[in-house]
């Protein structure tokens, strides 16, 4: 049987998850960062074919800092979020601005794994 507290322990990843999307939405980094263990990881979309990977709180954050001073306009879409135990799967539309000021954008996919109310593992993917 699902007790509520059992099914609270379920969604943790998925609510942790949609409260750094919205801190990213806002681009407050000190808030996304809250939401992440110390240990974290964060594979990038970029470069192909792995992409980067960023360890480490202090790693991610100076990723996210380059990527609003790159991409002020930058937000992001839900158009899926699924969660069970300790993964979160997210389908997203990035969307920002080009230099002339042309909108753009780009679908794509984060897996999340969550640790003890943190973000531990965000892998993000494109579709080509």
């Amino acid at each position: 049987l699902m007790s509520p507290a059992r099914l609270s322990r379920f969604e943790t990843a998925m609510r942790v998850v949609l409260a750094f999307h919205e801190a990213l939405n806002r681009h407050d980094v000190p808030g996304m960062m809250q939401f992440t263990s110390d240990d974290t990881v964060f594979e990038n979309t970029t470069p192909p074919p792995d992409g980067s990977i960023y360890s480490g709180k202090e790693a991610v954050t100076r990723f996210w800092e380059g990527f609003f001073a790159d991409s002020p306009r930058a937000r992001i879409e839900i158009e899926e979020i699924f969660g069970l135990g300790e993964r979160c799967v997210m389908r997203w539309v990035y969307h920002w601005e080009d230099a002339s000021g042309k909108p753009e954008h780009v679908r794509g996919v984060d897996i999340f794994r969550v640790r003890e109310g943190l973000i531990c593992e965000k892998l993000s993917y494109v579709k080509g």
